[in-house]
């Protein structure tokens, strides 16, 4: 930039002094018909793409958004020339045929002779413009994308008839088709000591105790599998298992990743809130509703604003926002993008600058979506009644109305001698150009020249000690006794109240994010709203969402027509409303209607893809492998007919998490040996697409923890509260300049479940790093399974898994003394079974050789033990 500005002010002086000689080209008759049939269709009149206006020689030197566009001598250094010639990114125009040859050699030489420029070019008309825009943005949808399968409604079909009567579940029924279609066998029933070890595993991600194993096998009434089911899905710790799968997808951390990886010292309570819901069964259309738009909900609750938390959970700068208004773009895109894949199945984000290149999703539909969502700002509310909080609030909005008022005193004390010490900064660091663009007052800059000079005065920072070494006696001590009255200001602030991190509608113009002082609940108000009820609000009227563009190629610049929220049209039946007015009039209800569209039977993929990932979670592969992706470049589903079978049941039962968890376990299907050999089945189906024996799932990186600590009889089942942070060497966390780990020191506050460890963006836990804990940047359907050295050099010999080692031969050592009890009682804690003869006899020799605690170190070591059979 700061090269593009300094050619435009030489230009400006080149070209007065230009000598007089006649050029060869005529501006009128040979460069005007260029420019207006090439270039300012899109860059003239009331369209002026990145801010770009071709339609006066004054303008097309002053530039865009990127700076000058013209160099008066010199059609190389102009970038007009050397975007429509191809020698920069993005070639032009984009629209339509390219100059050809002969149009090229006339507009280098023009620009080479001087650019001389005697007539203005002529506006488009306003048709001709809407044109270029409805060109770019409509399209219309052909039968053949409307009839690709995803898009259509799932419908219930008939359960099929198989040769195997004594099946009777529709989930076998429909797998025993398939398989009786490829000569496939399914494998017999696991013994039920296997069973109940993956029952605990899959729900709780905690292995069973022995007494748990006992009284199953002791259970020998018909129905003792529903029953453990049932009791399983109704223990805490259901939610903590199927809680975590849900964070993935919500890309949840309690930093804030870039950079400066800030600490977000409230997350935790949405993590928590995703544990409640799992447990309480919340119907999965309103579990979505409150975390899209919670504040919005009739009867919003403390439960519901929390909630909204998903919508700002993702990675975000948090560093000088009000000085990077794109930022909100992004953001909002990585807001869609997870809903999408999340929710939708679909990759909403590739439609930001075009129409998606292989599924029917058109960039109008991805502004409509992002003017559902346009409206919302992150804020902090405290969990109070309604009286308590507004007179915290109202307290503090008090104390920072005053500490503003002293900040601008001493602002003005200091901006004389800050202004002049940064002038000598940058006349000493930069060339006599920048400084001179810096030195002008800020009306008389160019766009260009306010751009540079912001970049420049951000480069040189003068320190409060230079300034206060500047400070005349006088004017020190006034700024001095103005911070002593700012610190007493300080010293008065209402004790902090809980605050949750919430997402709700404001004026995003006061900040990107709308943080801090400057949310507003409506335009005339800078206050947020406090929970619950009331809402503290000076101002009156309803709230109105900014307005929000259709963006041209995805650029933030680039202003195409104002959008209203709306939906992808491929998969929107009937006529939703777009909009559900608040009866309160404080937030806008787009992103209501948008969650309702979201969770309504009338969506063809809602359904499914949660149905979808549950089977992935259960049966370790989805029916779609592609969990994120059920568009045309994702995977087939392997069993069409039982995924909208399912998806179909799982609406008519409520949208209920845990009956959908209990159909698929109740089948026999899952109950399926995972160790089963046939020859045919290997040859017909060697990765196991139909389901003819159980998948053996590798555990994810929390549940090889928690299971460590389990077996060591040194798990801390508390349910909820703040991160905890286990022990990370000295030397990686001596790499870290930015971000928090505050190490909780060893014992019963560090061995609570994997859940609750502090998940950084910057710094993931290595030990779930190593165990392919996902990346928290991004929405994660599934987990990464890998099998890399480290994670067995991390099971050999990492301090944790050692302790746990130790922890677990003292648990047995206090049950018994005898060796060959030893081994057994170890057996059934750590795999609940007992080991086999050889098994007994390897490790009573390694206990005689070496010690119980080698031998329990191995049995942390075994692939049984990492491993859900």
């Amino acid at each position: 930039m700061a090269v593009l500005l300094c050619t435009a002010i030489f230009t400006h002086a080149r070209a007065s002094t230009q000598t007089t000689a006649q050029p060869s080209i005529a501006f009128d008759r040979d460069i005007r018909p260029i420019l207006e049939g090439k270039c300012v269709s899109c860059h003239g009149g009331a369209l002026q793409l990145s801010k770009l206006d071709l339609r006066t020689r004054e303008t097309a030197l002053s530039g865009g958004a990127r700076g000058a566009a013209l160099v008066p001598g010199s059609a190389e250094r102009s970038r007009l020339y050397r975007m429509v010639a191809g020698l920069e990114l993005p070639a032009m125009p984009m629209q339509g045929t390219p100059l050809d040859q002969s149009q090229l050699t006339l507009l280098k030489t023009w620009i080479d002779e001087g650019a001389g420029w005697d007539v203005a070019v002529a506006t488009p008309s306003a048709t001709g413009n809407s044109a270029v825009v409805a060109g770019v943005e409509r399209r219309p949808l052909t039968p053949e994308e409307r009839a690709y399968w995803a898009f259509k409604l799932p419908e219930q079909a008939p359960v099929p008839q198989v040769a195997r009567k004594e099946l009777t579940h529709p989930i076998d029924r429909f797998l025993e088709k398939a398989r009786a279609e490829h000569n496939l066998t399914a494998a017999p029933r696991a013994d039920r000591l296997t069973l109940v070890r993956r029952a605990y595993l899959d729900l709780l991600g905690l292995p069973p105790s022995p007494a748990e194993v006992a009284a199953f096998i002791a259970d020998d009434k018909p129905g003792a599998w529903e029953r453990l089911i049932d009791k399983l899905l109704a223990s805490p710790h259901y939610g903590e298992r199927y809680g975590r799968h849900w964070l993935d997808v919500a890309r949840y951390a309690d930093s804030a990743g870039f950079e400066y990886d800030m600490h977000r010292p409230n997350a935790w309570r949405y993590r928590d809130y995703v544990i409640r819901s799992f447990n309480a069964d919340k119907p999965y259309d309103v579990f979505l509703t409150e975390q899209i738009a919670g504040d919005e909900m009739d009867g919003k609750t403390e439960d519901s604003l929390i909630a909204t938390g998903f919508l700002r959970a993702g990675p975000r700068v948090l560093f000088r926002e009000k000085d990077n208004p794109e930022r909100r773009f992004d953001y909002l895109d990585e807001i869609l993008g997870t809903i999408g894949k999340g929710t939708l199945g679909l990759t909403i984000n590739c439609a930001r600058c075009h129409d998606h290149k292989f599924d029917p999703i058109r960039q109008r539909d991805y502004y409509a979506l992002e003017a559902s969502l346009f409206g919302y700002v992150e804020t902090e509310v405290p969990l109070a009644p309604p009286a308590e909080a507004a007179a915290y609030l109202a307290q503090n909005e008090a104390i920072n109305t005053r500490r503003d008022e002293l900040g601008k005193q001493i602002a003005a004390i200091e901006k004389p001698h800050r202004d002049r010490l940064e002038l000598e900064q940058i006349k000493k660091n930069f060339s006599e150009a920048i400084y001179r663009a810096a030195a002008k007052p800020e009306a008389e800059r160019t766009p260009g020249e306010k751009l540079l000079a912001v970049q420049v005065y951000e480069a040189v920072g003068v320190s409060g000690a230079q300034i206060d070494r500047a400070l005349t006696p006088v004017e020190l001590a006034g700024k001095q006794e103005l911070s002593a009255q700012i610190a007493a200001l300080e010293k008065d602030r209402p004790r902090p109240l809980p605050m949750a991190e919430i997402a709700t509608d404001g004026d995003y113009r006061f900040s990107p994010l709308g943080e801090g002082d400057n949310v507003v609940s409506c335009p005339k108000c800078r206050i947020p709203p406090p929970f619950p009820g009331s809402y503290l609000h000076k101002g009156s009227g309803r709230y109105e969402v900014p307005p929000s563009y259709f963006l041209i190629r995805g650029d933030v610049e680039s202003h195409g027509p104002e959008m209203q929220p709306g939906f992808i049209e491929v998969i929107t039946y009937g006529t939703p409303p777009s909009v559900m007015p608040r009866p309160d009039g404080r937030t806008s209800g787009r992103r209501l209607a948008l969650a309702r569209w979201i969770g309504s039977p009338q969506n063809p993929l809602t359904a499914r893809v949660i149905v979808n990932r549950l089977w992935q979670k259960h049966f370790g592969r989805g029916i779609v492998a592609t969990l994120e992706n059920f568009g045309k470049m994702g995977g087939a589903p392997s069993h069409p007919e039982l995924l909208d079978w399912m998806a179909v049941e799982f609406m008519k039962r409520g949208w209920s998490i845990k009956q959908i968890n209990k159909l698929m376990m109740m089948s026999d299907a899952y109950q399926m040996a995972s160790s089963f050999e046939r020859a045919a089945n290997a040859a017909n189906d060697p990765d196991n697409r139909d389901l003819w024996r159980f998948r053996p799932q590798r555990l994810e990186a929390e549940i090889v923890r928690d299971s460590m600590l389990a077996v060591g009889g040194n798990l801390n089942r508390a349910i909820g509260g703040e991160p905890i942070f286990p022990f990370i060497p000295k030397d990686i966390l001596a790499g870290q300049f930015r971000g928090k780990w505050e190490t909780t020191p060893e014992g019963p506050a560090s061995w609570r479940r994997g859940v609750y460890v502090y998940r950084r963006r910057s710094l993931p836990y290595p030990m779930f790093d190593t165990f392919d804990h996902p990346d928290m940047n991004v929405t994660a359907g599934a987990r990464n399974v890998s099998t890399v050295p480290t994670q067995a050099l991390t099971l050999l010999n990492n301090p944790f898994v050692l302790s746990q080692a130790e922890r677990l031969a003292d648990r047995v050592r206090r049950e018994t003394t005898d060796p060959l009890e030893q081994v057994d009682r170890a057996y059934r804690i750590a795999l609940a079974r007992p080991p086999a003869k050889a098994e007994m006899a390897v490790a009573t020799d390694l206990i005689r050789k070496q010690s119980l605690t080698a031998f329990t170190h191995v049995l942390l070591n075994l692939d049984e033990f990492v491993y859900m059979r």
